[in-house]
């Protein structure tokens, strides 16, 4: 028989539960803290949150051009704070949010658990010397920020995302949802011909004092494009339809009245319905009139012109005779079928509607026939000539890598096609174009001059000047597109600023650099 506890046993017995109860509490207690507040009063937290990741974007070839990376918003809990005049203060500086307005709101929310957003998207060495300052209450939930490793390339392709992570321009608006459900996009871009479409572009925007510069380079049978280009000279005052972006994606979200370019398709329907001869003579002299308006050329022209020559020189009084020989009716729609007055659709979801006549009578059917009121987006126009030039057959363009013919139906017939081939290696040839042809690579192409409007005016001196490029001329795969609006200065004056002074010879670099990497043979003479 044991025998019992003495007093003093029990008062032991009694302290050493009421420690295991003491601790049982501390311990309940500081879980609480690490569950509910994420550490103690003055240690900055990690929220457990979990964030979603936005897809990759790549490039054709698998460089990467866009990708989520995991930051952190700051929140702090004002009721921690001991000094929150001195708090907001160390906040502002670190990471450069309003004192004010930390300050005001922080006053606002002095109850336990009101937060207040410090900054979003907050950097790893920010978020190391916060910590370093050993405020009390800080919280840095996990957040997601999106990041582009080449910089501007293509950034006006690719687009940007809003501070919650959804697409708010370009690519990223257009494939947001599938972005979000984490698929990853391969797009139609090679950063290899966007990077030579830039730079050339760049130079001639400084060699001729241009406002902006511009580009394509599409695939004629996939419909892929593999780059896009807008630049701006930033010294230039924005025009008044930029609404507050100037940056943005010209070639898809602007219209234009491209001007002799346009004339591809006032050809392509001739040739299509027979309405003129390759050899037939038309008389140009000193203008031919439409009604009380007699329509000039920009440059001298002899008293006739085959129907050839018209194209080759760009005469606009020769275009203007073909194009009334198809009639309104007809011009009109053929210029639908080649979906010229509809928005261009793609994956970039904010593709320009065109400007066209309302009434669309004789005058109208002339001045279209050469590129004057009627205003496509270049990336429309592009479209149309590439169905000109692959077979008479409908393309889509895309942006998403494809690698696999992608035409559709027939739009234009075989041997209307083939004969524009032949016309727009002449112009290069023998007319307007000669400053873009590459020894080596057959291109045909056709120049584009167009006088910008003041209001209901055109002014004489400022030109809006293009080239549409297409080679091997004889088997198309590419087009090149380039545009500048208002080369002058030295190297671009009078005569001097016309497409085939500035745009042409902007064309053949491009295709003289980007050819070898897509892998084009060079070959003798086409045809």
């Amino acid at each position: 028989m044991s025998a019992s506890p003495t007093i003093v046993q029990r008062r032991i017995g009694i302290a050493a539960v009421a420690c295991v109860l003491a601790f049982t509490l501390i311990g309940v207690r500081l879980l609480h803290l690490t569950l509910l507040h994420g550490a103690p009063a003055n240690a900055a937290v990690l929220s457990p949150r979990a964030v979603a990741s936005r897809a990759d974007i790549l490039d054709r070839n698998g460089e990467l051009l866009a990708r989520d990376l995991i930051t952190h918003d700051l929140s702090v809990e004002p009721y921690m704070l001991s000094d929150a005049a001195a708090a907001a203060h160390e906040l502002a500086l670190a990471t450069g949010a309003n004192e004010q307005r930390l300050l005001r709101e922080m006053e606002d929310r002095r109850k336990p658990n009101q937060f207040v957003l410090v900054a979003r998207q907050v950097t790893p060495d920010v978020q190391d010397s916060l910590t370093e300052l050993g405020l009390s209450g800080l919280e840095f939930d996990p957040a997601m920020k999106r990041y582009y490793p080449l910089g501007l390339a293509a950034s006006q392709v690719i687009g940007q995302t809003d501070a919650d992570g959804k697409g708010v321009t370009g690519i990223e608006l257009g494939l947001d949802k599938s972005l979000r459900r984490g698929q990853r996009a391969q797009l139609s871009l090679d950063m290899r011909i966007q990077y030579v479409l830039t730079e050339q572009a760049q130079e001639a925007l400084s060699e001729y004092n241009a406002r902006a510069a511009g580009g394509i380079v599409l695939n004629v049978n996939s419909g892929e494009i593999l780059a896009m280009t807008s630049l701006r000279d930033p010294s230039a005052p924005p025009e008044p339809h930029d609404r507050g972006n100037p940056d943005r994606n010209r070639m898809l979200r602007d219209v234009y009245e491209l001007g002799s370019v346009f004339k591809i398709f006032a050809f392509t329907l001739a040739m299509q319905d027979h309405t003129v001869r390759l050899d037939q003579s038309l008389p140009i002299g000193s203008g031919f009139k439409v009604g009380r308006y007699t329509i000039h050329d920009a440059e001298h022209m002899p008293a006739t012109l085959t129907v050839r020559d018209v194209l080759a020189q760009s005469s606009n009084a020769g275009t203007a005779q073909i194009a009334l020989r198809s009639g309104p009716e007809r011009q009109q729609a053929f210029l639908r079928s080649m979906g010229l007055l509809s928005r261009v659709r793609s994956e970039d979801p904010e593709g320009a509607k065109p400007l066209f006549p309302r009434h669309w009578g004789q005058i109208e059917t002339a001045t279209v026939g050469f590129g004057h009121g009627i205003s496509v987006s270049p990336l429309s126009f592009v479209t149309a000539a590439a169905t000109v030039v692959n077979g008479g057959r409908r393309i889509t363009p895309t942006f998403l890598k494809q690698n696999h013919d992608r035409r559709g139906e027939q739009v234009i017939s075989p041997e209307a096609s083939a004969t524009m081939r032949q016309l727009l290696r002449y112009v290069v040839t023998d007319g307007t174009g000669k400053l873009a042809d590459v020894p080596g690579y057959n291109i045909g192409g056709k120049t584009g001059s167009a006088e910008k409007t003041t209001g209901r005016h055109y002014v004489a001196h400022k030109l809006l000047t293009s080239f549409c490029a297409v080679f091997p001329i004889d088997n198309p795969k590419y087009i090149v597109f380039v545009l500048l609006d208002e080369p002058h200065g030295a190297n671009a004056s009078g005569v001097m600023a016309l497409a085939g002074h500035t745009a042409a010879p902007l064309a053949g670099r491009v295709v003289a650099k980007i050819a070898p990497m897509l892998g084009v043979p060079m070959e003798g003479p086409a045809f």
